[in-house]
């Protein structure tokens, strides 16, 4: 299946899923000012420490005018009470109260970054959004925060234009390589990370390496690791990490061993640090997705199978590990149940909505490419089960949803090729080959693919032809002279197989597929009739290569155009071992060849079948005839048909029904009882006769029935 595919408080989260695998764990910036070397706003050593600058910095209370009323609370007291509410994770009320503090005090700094941080940590982002704009006492990290928040909401690219001529701190750096990596750009988030070597933050390698494995540089992990002198096993975080890299390497035993490795120490740490069970569980689930993953590629599928809807019915995972469990179970099954398929990506999407879209908490922690694979798997699955209306629904929101994507085109193709639309699949992926150049390669074989199926091998090897850096590996050169064998373009094949060996006999590389492309070519232009051009490649191929293969093809060849210089030839074949003294021409004066004559046993046994053989026939009678028939003169022939039933045969004619029977006679009006009811009568007036007829009509069916079962019987 393709590459298909968090931000929470306290416990730092990481963006993870992966279709076929899952992504690996990035450090996210919900919690990043857990680090006790940056001053992040959702800090709360940072809240603190401005709290208690603030009760030195508090005037004191007036007294109060009048000894019945009580006194306002000090503001020393209520940043106080706001502390103790921020320890307890008391957001709601934190914010409360510091609404009470700006009500006295409205362009208080520090009363504004509390509420903000409250808000953002009680995951009212939009709040926090909508507090930052209509503040009338604008902050220097307001930017920052405004970045945040957009980075919470996935506008990513308002994220970072908000994060533009801002102040390159490790904070704003590191919200940056985040967004990034959200973006998709590894390469740039990448370069962040390494300039941020040097600062002491927490758990920047588990980002280090995520981006590497997402930007295809696997094989730099363990070097990064060692210069940093930090083993895989140091976190739970960092063993998958490194998992992963060692899947894109196709070390798949070793990858298995690290994840069970991080899963043991995951449930150390965390049993340490007093988590529950329930949330240890949650907290592992991708290691368990990443595992069973791990079995699928190593061929144990059921048990990967079973793992996977483990998973699902436990429903003790994350929502992306839960994604990632339904989207590969479901690339494990394949066309196999779609329903149940179906129903089970369900459960990811909004429940209000009415088509299928993915539910917004999951769809703020997937990756584009993620939530691609999802939608994909979501339309092949109604094709699959012949939901067109619903495919093509889907099919029309994907464009616009992900417009760096060539995969909503070749979704829309496979629509049309399952409407019976093949020639508007072809136009449409030609169109979008020629709209968006750098992404032209998967739509021209796309083309070709469903061209060829539909039966228009010259629009298939059109578009083969277009992919200019695949023209001369042999399976691209052996498509393209089969399509153009099958339009009839004879000359067009040959022309193939000419640039595909002017291409390797120039290549400087180890494996070269020159000899096998020359002698394809020779075997193609002799079936076509093209012998001197077929000899030719032949004589290059001995002189390259020398094989006996080669040799053999050029004496066979040349033999149809030139009888004496295949003898030439002919005589740089070894002999073979034991025709040395043969006269060949003797051999063929021969009549063919003698009997040869088998073992004593076998002649014994063969001639005793043979004598049982005799011993069984038996001599001819002559015919006998009936009485007076003179077989010299016959008569006529007998009737063919003498043994068919008479109302079966071609002569029979059935008798006509009396029409008069029907006829009414008597007056009009007159009642015409019918011969059954006269019988009915008859029968009632003498009870002796009727029993005496029965007994007799009785003996003549059991007579009849016996006759019928003897017959059976015969």
């Amino acid at each position: 299946m393709n590459k298909g595919f968090k931000l929470q408080s306290p416990k730092p989260t990481r963006p993870k899923s992966n279709w076929a695998k899952r992504a690996p764990k990035n450090k996210n910036l919900e919690s990043i000012t857990e680090s006790t070397s940056t001053s992040q706003v959702s800090s709360f050593s940072l809240l603190s420490l401005c709290l208690t600058r603030k009760r030195k910095m508090a005037p004191k209370p007036k007294p109060a005018s009048s000894p019945s009323q009580q006194p306002p609370p000090s503001l020393e007291d209520l940043f106080t009470t706001l502390n103790r509410h921020i320890n307890a994770s008391a957001f709601d009320n934190a914010v409360k109260l510091s609404d009470q503090i700006l009500a006295i005090a409205p362009s208080d700094e520090d009363a504004i970054r509390c509420k903000l941080v409250a808000l953002i940590r009680d995951d009212r982002i939009d709040d926090a959004l909508s507090a930052i704009r209509s503040s009338k006492t604008p902050l220097d990290d307001f930017p920052f925060l405004k970045a945040y928040c957009l980075y919470r909401q996935n506008k990513l690219d308002e994220a970072l234009e908000a994060l533009e001529g801002q102040e390159r701190s490790d904070d704003t750096m590191l919200l940056e390589s985040q967004i990034l990596y959200r973006l998709g750009k590894m390469d740039d988030s990448l370069d962040i990370y390494q300039k941020l070597q040097k600062s002491k933050i927490d758990s920047l390698e588990i980002n280090t390496v995520a981006s590497l494995v997402m930007a295809g540089r696997s094989s730099e992990v363990q070097g990064v690791l060692d210069s940093l002198r930090i083993k895989a096993t140091s976190s739970f975080e960092l063993a998958y990490n490194t998992a992963c890299s060692l899947i894109e390497r196709e070390k798949y035993t070793d990858a298995e061993q690290l994840l069970l490795s991080g899963r043991r120490v995951g449930q150390e740490v965390l049993m340490e640090d007093n988590f529950p069970d329930d949330e240890i569980e949650i907290e592992l689930s991708p290691i368990a997705v990443q595992l069973a993953y791990v079995q699928q590629l190593l061929g144990r599928k059921q048990d990967a199978m079973e793992a996977y809807t483990d998973i699902i019915k436990r429903d003790m995972a994350d929502e992306s590990s839960i994604a990632v469990a339904v989207n590969n179970l479901i690339s494990l099954k394949g066309s196999k149940d779609a329903s149940d398929s179906l129903r089970k990506l369900d459960r990811l999407k909004e429940k209000e909505a009415q088509n299928f879209e993915l539910a917004r908490g999951l769809d703020l922690k997937l990756l584009a490419k993620q939530k691609e694979a999802l939608y994909s798997n979501r339309i092949l699955l109604l094709l699959h089960a012949n939901k067109l209306d619903q495919a093509r629904e889907l099919v029309s929101r994907l464009p616009n949803m992900f417009p760096d994507s060539a995969v909503p085109v070749l979704l829309q193709a496979a629509l049309l090729v399952r409407e019976n639309k093949a020639g508007r699949a072809e136009e449409i992926l030609a169109q979008f080959a020629g709209k968006f150049p750098d992404r032209s390669k998967v739509a021209y074989l796309a083309r070709a693919q469903v061209a060829a199926a539909a039966g228009h091998p010259h629009i298939a090897a059109d578009s083969l032809a277009k992919i200019l850096d695949i023209q001369h590996m042999p399976a691209t050169v052996a498509t393209l002279v089969s399509l153009k064998e099958r339009a009839g373009d004879i000359d067009g094949a040959a022309a193939v197989l000419d640039s595909a060996i002017k291409w390797w006999s120039n290549a400087m590389t180890e494996d070269n597929k020159l000899n096998i492309i020359i002698q394809e070519a020779a075997s193609f232009k002799l079936r076509h009739g093209k012998e001197e051009d077929a000899a030719r490649l032949y004589e290059d191929l001995v002189k390259s290569q020398g094989s006996i293969e080669a040799l053999v093809g050029l004496v066979t060849t040349v033999a149809r155009v030139d009888v004496n210089k295949a003898e030439l030839y002919e005589k740089k074949l070894k002999a073979l071992p034991g025709l040395k003294g043969i006269d060949v021409d003797s051999l063929e004066r021969t009549s063919g060849v003698k009997q040869v004559d088998a073992p004593r046993g076998v002649t014994e046994t063969n001639e005793e079948g043979k004598n049982k053989t005799k011993a069984k026939k038996k001599r001819k009678r002559k015919p006998r005839y009936p009485k007076g028939f003179d077989p010299e003169k016959p008569g006529p022939p007998p009737d063919p048909e003498r043994w068919l039933p008479k109302r079966e045969r071609s002569t029979y004619r059935p008798k006509r029904k009396d029409k008069r029977a029907a006829q009414v006679r008597g007056s009009q009006g007159a009642v015409v009882r019918d011969k059954h009811d006269a019988s009915a009568s008859s029968s009632n007036s003498n009870p002796k006769s009727n029993q005496a007829t029965a007994s007799k009509g009785a003996t003549e069916q059991t007579k009849t029935s016996s006759k019928s079962r003897k017959k059976s019987r015969n």
